[in-house]
């Protein structure tokens, strides 16, 4: 496993994959499912990196146009793991990623867990997801 941060932006591969860097200890057998997709992987933990300072080295990545499938993976809960997960929207916001399949993950009881963008993106919404508790 790579540091996103320590890598060169050009050693990437057509599918790279990105995780909290605690993943692997906390979700062993998950962590080998993620592995069995790609062999690329890159470890980031936000409680050590800005946000900002890994959407543009994962930015740089992208404009080498090498990559053409990304998979975000993190355990589930963590605060600063979901910031992993809000990567995708900001990195939309700065270049074009049609060309781009992106697929985010969180890994429960060592199970990958598909997350849709749309839940992703209503996570930062908290008065949303308020009103829509409050209507169940």
């Amino acid at each position: 496993m790579k540091d996103v941060m320590k890598s060169n932006i050009y050693d990437v591969e057509e599918t790279i994959i990105i995780v909290g860097s605690c993943l692997k200890n906390m979700q062993p057998q998950g962590y080998e499912k993620i592995k069995d997709l790609s062999e690329n992987i890159y470890e980031l933990c936000l409680e050590e990196t800005h946000i900002s300072m890994a959407i543009t080295k994962i930015g740089g990545m992208l404009r080498t146009g090498k990559i053409k499938n990304i998979i975000f993976a993190t355990v589930d809960k963590s605060p600063h793991c979901i910031q992993v997960h809000y990567i995708r929207n900001e990195l939309e916001k700065m270049m074009n990623l049609k060309d781009i399949n992106i697929t985010n993950y969180v890994v429960v009881d060592n199970e990958l867990v598909e997350i849709d963008d749309k839940i992703i993106s209503m996570s930062k919404q908290l008065s949303k997801l308020k009103d829509m508790t409050n209507k169940i």
